[in-house]
């Protein structure tokens, strides 16, 4: 029998979806019968209590979670979220509910062994409540209290080989998409790279000392399915410099009908004959896809690696050879500034081990971040506060037609003094010297 009467709860059980409210009640319902003998080193009743102060933040119309402060495990800043309840008294299962970052691995590739050990671990010593994964990307543990934080972090790194997340004004856990193992489109090893650079930065993701919080996301490609363009600070998206492979007799094939478009996916929608034109012609964003004479066209120039044609026609048409990654910096959500896309800060770098032209260039934005950025600023909102043109020269990058968004609004341009004292100046003088007549 349910501990707290639930209505307002109950009510978000009766949709078609499944709800979340009753995956919490079959885990309350598990912990009192506990027929497989765990030994629950948290009170029994610590899920009826988290259902019990959520329904009363639903009557009251306000949250009943405060900021515990920083709780976390010995030497680590962070991994470690400290939530605790403003009603311990009614609500003793929940008086701290204290959230686990788990790090997960590259392209969150799992063993049936492994997960069953971690929940034998957050069984025992949390709400057995999970997030399979955070936004972030970690494997998130909901629920546990202060005096089981020591253990689960002993059992996870000695016994199952794992580390925390990040929390805090730290480098959030990397993620990354399947690349390699598994996608055709991937024009680097995003595996390789994620683990690198989260075994090369532990100093940064476990003790947090940025102005705030800090992601790395890494897409094979620009499908982006991590969607790093949007979600990250540091956006590594792969790309490549030379032209589209083009099999003129898989075009005809695909034309023909012999092929199915989008490799057959989207079983929903009935393709009818494929119509090559209106399909891919006309959608082009840049206008560089032609089919002329029964034979596809591509001024690769002017493409902007949309994906689509790919997409369309996987058999026909394929990722460059010459492959490397575009370096994105300075998406967030809407904190302060409101949502920010990635800007592009680097076209095109070599993204093979040991990864140290990537390496410079983060640390050098580092190293200007928190030298300027204010506190709680993402380094999105220090780029725009302080211009673009700024942060080309603490990454010691020169500037490329690529990196511009979009057209002046300003027609007036500002030079900087050593421009108008210096050597333009000088190449104008000499410029008209040699032209005068």
């Amino acid at each position: 029998m349910a501990k707290h009467k639930t209505p307002l709860l109950d009510q978000l059980e009766s949709g078609p979806w499944p709800s979340f409210v009753s995956d919490i009640k079959d885990e309350a319902e598990t912990r009192h019968k506990n027929p497989n003998g765990v030994d629950y080193q948290i009170p029994v009743d610590v899920c009826d209590d988290l259902l019990g102060i959520l329904e009363l933040s639903y009557v009251e119309g306000e949250t009943h979670w405060k900021h515990g402060g920083i709780v976390g495990v010995f030497g680590y800043g962070g991994g470690v979220i400290g939530r605790y309840c403003d009603q311990p008294q009614a609500f003793p299962g929940v008086a701290h509910f204290h959230t686990v970052r788990v790090n997960q691995p590259s392209g969150m590739y799992y063993t049936s062994d492994y997960l069953r050990s971690i929940m034998d671990v957050w069984d025992r010593r949390g709400s057995g409540l999970t997030n399979m994964h955070g936004s972030t990307g970690d494997l998130v543990l909901l629920g546990t209290q202060t005096a089981q934080l020591e253990e689960i972090f002993f059992e996870l790194t000695h016994n199952l080989n794992t580390d925390l997340g990040g929390s805090g004004g730290n480098l959030r856990t990397p993620s990354c998409c399947l690349g390699e193992s598994r996608c055709e489109f991937a024009c680097y090893d995003t595996q390789e790279m994620c683990h690198t650079l989260t075994n090369d930065y532990q100093d940064e993701l476990h003790r947090p000392a940025f102005p705030y919080k800090f992601k790395f996301k890494f897409d094979g490609c620009p499908n982006g399915c991590v969607a790093a363009i949007a979600r990250s600070d540091f956006s590594v998206i792969g790309t490549w410099r030379d032209k589209i492979r083009v099999d003129q007799k898989a075009v005809a094939a695909y034309v023909g009908g012999e092929l199915a478009p989008n490799a057959g996916a989207y079983a929903g929608r009935d393709w009818g004959k494929f119509d090559i034109v209106a399909e891919i012609v006309n959608r082009c964003p840049s206008g560089c896809f032609q089919f002329e004479g029964g034979k596809v066209v591509i001024n690769d120039k002017e493409c902007v690696r949309c994906m689509h044609c790919i997409n369309v026609m996987p058999r026909a048409l394929r990722i460059g050879n010459d492959r490397g990654a575009s370096i994105l910096l300075g998406a967030k959500a809407p904190i302060l500034d409101g949502p920010q896309m990635s800007s592009l800060l680097v076209p095109f770098i070599s993204a093979e081990a040991p990864y140290d032209e990537v390496k410079e260039v983060i640390e050098n934005i580092w190293d200007w971040w928190m030298e300027e950025g204010k506190n709680r600023e993402r380094v999105g909102e220090t780029m725009k506060r302080m211009g673009f043109q700024k942060l080309l020269e603490v990454t010691k990058r020169k500037p490329d037609p690529r990196n511009v968004w979009e057209p002046r609004h300003n027609p007036y341009i500002f030079w900087k003094e050593e421009d108008v004292t210096g050597g333009w100046t000088r190449d104008i003088d000499a410029y008209r010297k040699k032209h005068q007549r």
